[in-house]
């Protein structure tokens, strides 16, 4: 089959959604097919990059004001339609619901192309960007989804990571998607060190104390992940135990968060090292870690909270959107209400005052990763690409 992908944003330019697309092309690829890809550039110019079955085509960009060092497509239908017309693929796979994924559709209708799209953004997330003024955040996030009902009535299938956000979907619009997890690399995120020292090699690079136990974030540091709850909570944990706080991410609201930090008390015990790659350091920073910490609402999936428990972290995050789906409440971690600093910092004195507990919690965590793999994944995706393809 020949299979194209429309994005918003792709590797080296870094969100959950980028990061699913690579893993969805390049697997796809690797069984055989050919792929497109039509993202924005990550350089502003327009180039074109390509690899065994897999074709990279970066459009002219211009820089996104509420992300750190992103870009998007403006209105890229003529450029989607040159490259659609050359390739013509047996399907479309929208990894973006505006104007990249607007324009591809527009695109896929007038070739008659079967369109499939995913899900990775819910209206709350889209409308925490906008200015508090009242009435206005309740206002776009009705907007986006009647547009969103729309979209979604035009494409021939709609993928969403986890049947949490397919029932929210559901609510909201007359349609069933379909559930398809984005997956994680369980052979990258394992338990395992990837050689003797590790942990040792880690604590040096990054610059964390020798002997302390550490509560880890990792991801976007942008006002919808709630990151300063997360520094409340081990600052709240860390007046009863001893810890420190590993923040791995890049965003918006880096600079405030450390400085909530300095304002707690905590700053000597918080490392902020930046954006860590999956490909990097980032697998054995999950392994060093004691427990992975998350507050956010607004996950359709959370890869974070996969690759947490794919290297066996028990984990702390909030009964909202996604985590209810990957986790159950006393087996591979604990789900706390929104908001709940109190009840946040309770979690994480109790995992780290019991290790043992924190073993056992981390292997459950395993488990449930493992029915998630990226394998299982992508065979999914080419078994719905089959579907649509063949009478």
């Amino acid at each position: 089959m020949k299979i194209a992908y429309v994005c918003q944003s792709y590797p080296p330019m870094i969100s959950g959604a980028a990061l699913v697309a690579q893993r969805l092309a390049e697997g796809i690829a690797s069984r055989g097919h050919e792929v497109l890809v039509v993202t924005a550039s990550d350089q502003e110019r327009a180039y074109t990059d390509s690899t065994a079955g897999l074709k990279l085509v970066r459009l002219r960009s211009f820089p996104n004001p509420v992300r750190v060092d992103q870009r998007f497509l403006l209105w890229p239908r003529r450029e989607i339609a040159v490259e659609l017309q050359a390739f013509r693929p047996d399907v479309l796979h929208l990894q973006d619901s505006l104007s990249a994924g607007l324009s591809g559709l527009f695109v896929a209708h007038a070739l008659d192309i079967p369109v499939v799209l995913t899900v990775h953004a819910l209206p709350c997330l889209l409308s925490t960007y906008a200015p508090t003024v009242p009435g206005l955040r309740r206002g776009i996030e009705a907007g986006l989804w009647t547009y969103g009902n729309w979209l979604r009535r035009q494409c021939e299938a709609t993928i969403t990571p986890n049947r949490v956000i397919a029932d929210i979907v559901s609510a909201h619009a007359n349609c069933r998607p379909q559930v398809i997890s984005n997956g994680v690399d369980l052979k990258r995120f394992t338990p395992c060190p990837a050689f003797l020292g590790e942990g040792e090699a880690l604590r040096q690079k990054y610059g964390l104390a020798p002997y302390l136990p550490i509560i880890l974030y990792a991801g976007r540091i942008d006002v919808g992940k709630r990151v300063d709850l997360v520094v409340r909570a081990a600052a709240q944990a860390m007046h009863s135990v001893n810890a420190q706080l590993l923040v791995v991410g890049d965003g918006q609201r880096r600079a405030a968060v450390i400085r909530l930090s300095e304002e707690l008390g905590i700053r000597d015990l918080c490392h902020f090292p930046g954006f860590v790659p999956a490909t990097g350091d980032l697998p054995g920073l999950y392994r060093l870690a004691s427990v992975f910490i998350t507050a956010s609402e607004v996950e359709t999936q959370s890869l974070v909270v996969l690759e947490a428990a794919a290297t066996g972290l028990p984990i702390v995050a909030v009964r909202a959107a996604a985590p209810p789906e990957v986790m159950e409440d006393g087996v591979n971690g604990y789900l706390v209400a929104s908001r709940d600093i109190d009840a946040m910092a309770d979690r994480l004195v109790l995992l780290l005052r019991n290790p043992v507990q924190a073993m056992a919690m981390g292997q459950a965590g395993r488990a449930m990763a493992e029915r998630h793999s990226l394998d299982r994944s992508i065979e999914a995706h080419e078994e719905l690409y089959r579907s649509l393809v063949l009478p």
